[in-house]
């Protein structure tokens, strides 16, 4: 992994109180985690780190657009997310994150790389599943999504032809119930 510098909190500084950080979300960043899903991102993360005796407890929260292409037409858009997480760090003897809430940092750290948290964030906020608005409020007009219009089944009213033609054999079942 790259430099993540920039997401590094030095908490040994800071006074027993909250304190509020704020960070500006680009391609850039997902490019230290060899992540390029998105052809453009403008993200912006707050993060509120309140500083206990004990603990440290990390809020952060994010909102804006990334740019996807759509998953039926393979058009560009811009898809807003916004998402929050909570994060309890603790103290202890070594290092543990097998808990996605809670982080245990041993004794005598001084900072927080919180880069992977926020990636993480963010990442888990965008749907599997993205469709163009265009698509949903009937503006978008692509040679893709015209053909696949083409090609959609037609539903067929097949109840009545149904009633129509009922086999004869159910009758004289129905008969056996009704001659007892």
């Amino acid at each position: 992994m790259k430099n993540t510098k920039e997401f590094l909190i030095p908490f040994a500084g800071l006074k027993l109180a909250k304190h509020h950080f704020e960070y500006q979300i680009d391609n850039a960043f997902f490019e230290i985690f060899d992540f390029n899903e998105y052809q453009d991102s403008n993200i912006t993360v707050k993060v509120v780190l309140e500083k206990t005796s004990t603990l440290l407890e990390l809020s952060l929260k994010h909102k804006g657009t990334v740019n996807v292409p759509c998953d039926l037409t393979s058009e560009d858009f811009d898809l807003p997310i916004k998402g929050k997480m909570k994060l309890i760090v603790r103290f202890g003897e070594e290092f543990n994150n097998d808990n996605e809430e809670l982080l245990i940092l041993p004794h005598g750290e001084f900072e927080i790389d919180i880069a992977q948290f926020i990636y993480e964030m963010i990442v888990l906020s965008v749907p599997l599943r993205r469709v163009h608005p265009g698509i949903k409020d009937g503006t978008l007009k692509t040679e893709a999504l015209t053909k696949l219009n083409e090609l959609k089944v037609k539903e067929i009213k097949e109840e009545n032809k149904e009633e129509e033609n009922i086999d004869p054999r159910w009758d004289k079942l129905k008969q056996l119930l009704t001659d007892k």
